[in-house]
């Protein structure tokens, strides 16, 4: 009989924590739109974002031989 008075109040306490929590995510609007998340999935990523093209071999500037520490003539 003793331990109802340890587990009733932690019931009621779990059960009024999990009604303000539904109220607070109802008043954030968390529940508006459920169905445009599940729909996004369906869209190609390409529409969204530009791919990156890389650069070709035409379009990159040549490096100098000085660029690079190993091919310096300076020793």
């Amino acid at each position: 009989m003793s331990v109802l008075y340890i587990a009733l109040p932690v019931a009621i306490l779990l059960a009024l924590a999990a009604v303000i929590a539904f109220v607070w995510t109802v008043s954030r609007g968390q529940y508006d739109d459920l169905d445009t998340p599940a729909l996004r999935m369906l869209e190609d990523d390409e529409r969204r974002r530009p791919r990156h093209r890389p650069a070709s071999r035409d379009e990159t500037s040549p490096r100098e031989e000085t660029d690079h520490p190993h091919n310096s003539r300076e020793q």
